[in-house]
């Protein structure tokens, strides 16, 4: 049963469902339905997502002086490929909004008792898997360009990135091999968690359902994306906090974006 339930469905029809056509204007309307879900219990949910300034600030202040301070932007920047398994309460929340149904805090964790909650574990160690790669990556990337030249400060590395071709190298390759990273997750986690925790499904139909949607709505997702990444940098400044605010609300519209693209 558990196997079912991690890389089969429950449901075996779900994975035919149709993936609806959604506009720029679907990608407004869940952020501003994100946005309504935030504001009714702001506090609440900062509660749940608080976690992720203090992370910011602990990975600044550990590389900081060290030898890993050349990963601080891919340490930092991985935060949007692991983004969708700790808004996993906050779809819940949205779910039982949207139901009528009580969302306190508590009411987030009860995810837990979900019936696809294995393959909402299975999907996470999967990212983060990917999170870890994308590390390694950049450090060879890194290493491949710099040698091992170990910077003093932000601000030298800052100097040799922005002013030498090596530097300028390693924005274009690392950029490109970001996207690619992150095209990776838009594809198989975009739809895929919302729908596990509102569907009794596994793993593979979640993640099919996902690409799917990809497939089916290309610039929109990719608009999409791009959006989720820009709010993500607005949310690192300053001092990360702001993300207490943005990874909320893009947990919430990540819900609502799911539901205008998935036929229910």
């Amino acid at each position: 049963m558990a196997e079912q339930q991690l890389f089969g469905a429950v449901d075996d029809h779900v994975e035919d469902h149709p993936i609806n056509k959604i506009t720029s204007n679907d990608l407004f309307d869940a952020l501003s339905s994100g946005w309504t879900d935030f504001t009714e219990h702001p506090t609440h949910y900062m509660m749940l997502v608080i976690i992720y300034p203090i992370v910011g600030l602990v990975i600044a202040r550990m590389v900081a002086g060290q030898d890993l301070l050349p990963l601080l932007f891919p340490l930092v920047s991985g935060f949007a490929l692991v983004g969708p398994i700790v808004a996993v309460g906050l779809y819940e929340l949205s779910r039982r909004k949207e139901q009528g149904e009580s969302h306190s805090v508590r009411d987030a964790i009860n995810v837990v008792r979900s019936p696809s909650f294995p393959s909402i574990v299975y999907l996470s160690l999967v990212l983060g898997g990917v999170y870890v790669t994308w590390i390694v990556a950049a450090q060879f990337i890194y290493l491949a360009l710099f040698g091992s030249w170990t910077p003093e400060s932000i601000g030298t590395l800052m100097n040799q990135v922005l002013t030498t071709a090596e530097g300028q190298m390693l924005i274009l390759v690392g950029c490109g091999v970001g996207f690619l990273f992150a095209l990776f997750v838009l594809a198989v986690a975009a739809v895929s968690f919302p729908m596990l925790v509102d569907k009794p499904v596994g793993a593979v139909v979640a993640i099919r359902t996902s690409v799917r949607t990809l497939m089916t709505n290309p610039f929109t997702m990719l608009l999409w994306g791009f959006m989720v990444a820009a709010l993500l940098v607005v949310g690192m400044v300053p001092a990360f906090l702001g993300l207490a605010v943005v990874m909320p609300v893009l947990g919430h519209a990540s819900w609502h974006l799911y539901r205008k693209a998935v036929v229910k």
